[in-house]
């Protein structure tokens, strides 16, 4: 009975990755339940036996990449404790582009730019992910302001905001003209514009 759960659970793991990459690949819509399970060597049973339909596989997708961003174990780090590492924190999605030849955005932004007014959970799912992305933002920024080294009248939650939406335009423009030079501008951009609200210390 353990070993028979052991690979129940491996089937289920190995159909959320095959999904998550065809679904970061060609989106949610282009990407069927079929070729899914045809190409992670499963059953149709077993498809609908763990996430009875298509938008309950995107559920456990989504909540896949929201478990391993809050547990570090994500592809790139998403934890910001200077401004090296917020500068890291940008050219890791550069770097995530480039590894696929610029052909792919943000794998959560793919989903998200398929969603409807019918896809409630769907974008649920997503909003929470970016809701814990951001605030890992916010905690830099906090801390940069809680020791003066932030303008006292800056918006650390549009400051995250800001960060987390260039990104993602970023990333698409990187995609729809397949080069890497569009995001390595609003990185660099995006940047000087943040660095302008550091506080210049007192003679």
């Amino acid at each position: 009975m353990k070993m028979k759960s052991v690979r129940g659970t491996e089937t289920k793991l190995k159909m959320i990755q095959v999904a998550a990459d065809l679904f970061h690949k060609q989106g949610v819509v282009a990407t069927s339940p079929e070729e899914i399970i045809d190409a992670s060597g499963t059953g149709k049973g077993q498809f609908y036996h763990y996430f009875k339909s298509k938008e309950g596989l995107i559920h456990e997708v989504l909540q896949t990449h929201l478990e391993a961003i809050t547990t570090g174990t994500a592809r790139m780090d998403y934890n910001v404790e200077s401004w090296e590492h917020l500068e890291r924190w940008f050219l890791a999605h550069l770097e995530l582009q480039k590894a696929f030849q610029m052909r792919r955005g943000c794998p959560f932004g793919t989903v998200g730019n398929e969603i409807t007014e019918k896809d409630e959970l769907i974008r649920q799912d997503l909003n929470l992910i970016f809701e814990v992305v951001k605030n890992k933002l916010v905690t830099f920024f906090v801390q940069e302001k809680a020791h003066r080294r932030l303008q006292k009248d800056v918006n650390v939650d549009q400051m995250a905001d800001f960060c987390i939406a260039t990104i993602q335009g970023a990333m698409l423009m990187g995609k729809i003209k397949q080069s890497s030079r569009p995001v390595e501008t609003t990185i660099r951009e995006a940047l000087s514009h943040l660095k302008r609200y550091v506080a210049i210390p007192k003679r």
